[in-house]
């Protein structure tokens, strides 16, 4: 058989992670690249269900690895089908998924369709034998996404979801010198995703404007909380280790009053048992400051998605910005304000260091899709890839659910699964 690893454990050198031991604390599911022992087959045999825009995108990756044999497609919108055999001309093509989940020839599916769907596909799927990608969030409530989870034991059935920072170079080694201690005490975490686009797409015809544009309905989509905030909820519990007790949160429709019914604005506090905060933000009549996560602790501050990192104590100021603000200092110390007077806590100039000497290679989506292929293949299910899907999927309803109902929610202890990484933290509040 032909090593087909895509160079894995070049990519677990580049890291330059501490070692092995790292490895099973901070991203324990990479073993899927480290072990390439295959038990089962040599060849993952893959249907697409839902060859949309997002379900085209992971098919550009999966169709580069060699490994994968993308051989049926399964969509009731026969302009995605179109698209998507340009991909892969010779896959089978189905209007019903459950005749794709009856093909012998299919080993695993990937889900990349309307949230509201993702639920009954997937728990089909795995009944019928197939392994599952589901695209994040995985479920539109939280019994949805208990009812995936619960699934995936009773059949194990591998499952993954599209967390891909969970195999982004940047945030395996981000996460390393996090638990490392090299930032201190971290007491605050804030992420924020903006973008300036009113998020439509273009619709053909009037009557297919809530199944192109699912995203902007309540019926089908849960806005930002669940296509954006999943991914950056997730690195927050992933650097602190542990789940919010409690969250907060406001949302409105302040720009984009064009019909759509989910929040263009969104803002939630999440809460921790040590008094940590984790704060997440989305504005899409703004994109000035992007997407960030900042995770900062006393001793620093690092930037995963930037890929830098910023110590607090730096080089102080060159000699001439001394004397000017010593000046400064002098002529408005005199002045009757009220309160503390000049001296306001502004940005500190500081240039930060790389976290990697050089751009990865592999994308954390292509990594995400490869680790997945390889689960699917030596059917092993990496540690921790359901779990970190699932609690991040709650996050993000609970913020949701807590918006709509403008108030504080605790993290609801019906939902607790099995998970050693975060239960222990969540009993302290029994």
């Amino acid at each position: 058989m032909t090593d087909t690893s895509i160079d894995r454990r070049e990519f677990l050198r580049e890291l330059g992670l501490a070692g092995a031991g790292v490895l099973a604390v901070t991203s324990p599911w990479l073993k899927a690249f480290a072990d390439v022992q295959h038990t089962n087959r040599e060849r993952c045999r893959l249907g697409i269900i839902g060859p949309g825009s997002r379900g085209r995108l992971l098919m550009g990756f999966l169709t580069q690895n060699p490994k994968v044999d993308i051989v049926a497609l399964a969509d009731i919108y026969q302009p995605s089908i179109d698209k998507a055999l340009e991909l892969v001309p010779r896959a089978k093509v189905y209007k019903d998924y459950r005749l794709l989940l009856e093909d012998k020839g299919v080993d695993a599916v990937v889900i990349a369709t309307p949230l509201n769907t993702h639920c009954q596909i997937a728990l089909d799927a795995m009944e019928a034998g197939k392994d599952v990608y589901c695209e994040k969030t995985i479920g539109y409530t939280m019994d949805e996404c208990f009812s995936m989870y619960a699934k995936h034991l009773d059949t194990g059935r591998i499952f993954f979801t599209g967390q891909q920072r969970l195999f982004d170079p940047r945030y395996i080694k981000a996460m390393d010198m996090v638990h490392q201690g090299m930032f201190g005490k971290v007491s605050c975490i804030h992420a924020f995703w903006n973008r300036n686009a009113d998020w439509r797409r273009e619709v053909p015809e009037p009557g297919l404007e809530k199944f192109i544009n699912w995203r902007l309905y309540k019926e089908s989509s849960k806005g930002l909380m669940t296509e954006l905030a999943c991914h950056q909820l997730q690195v927050g519990t992933w650097a602190l280790g542990k789940l919010p007790q409690k969250v907060m949160g406001h949302g409105s429709i302040s720009y984009w009053r064009d019909g759509r019914e989910v929040y263009d604005n969104i803002n939630c506090i999440y809460t921790f048992d040590d008094g940590e905060m984790m704060t997440w933000g989305s504005d899409i009549s703004n994109k000035f400051y992007g997407l960030e996560e900042q995770i900062m602790g006393n001793l620093g501050t690092i930037e995963p998605e930037k890929g830098k990192y910023y110590f607090e104590t730096i080089d102080p100021a060159p000699a001439f910005l001394q004397l000017l603000n010593k000046w400064e200092n002098s002529v408005f110390e005199s002045m009757p304000f009220a309160g503390t007077s000049w001296a306001p806590e502004t940005a500190r100039k500081n240039t930060g260091e790389y976290l990697l000497g050089k751009r990865p290679k592999e994308d954390g989506t292509s990594l995400n899709l490869a680790a997945f292929v390889e689960a699917s293949i030596t059917g092993r299910q990496p540690e921790r890839i359901a779990e970190e899907g699932y609690y991040a999927s709650l996050l993000c309803l609970l913020g949701h659910e807590a918006i709509e109902q403008g108030t504080m929610l605790e993290f609801p202890k019906e939902y607790m699964i099995d998970y050693p990484a975060y239960n222990t933290n969540m009993q302290t509040q029994q």
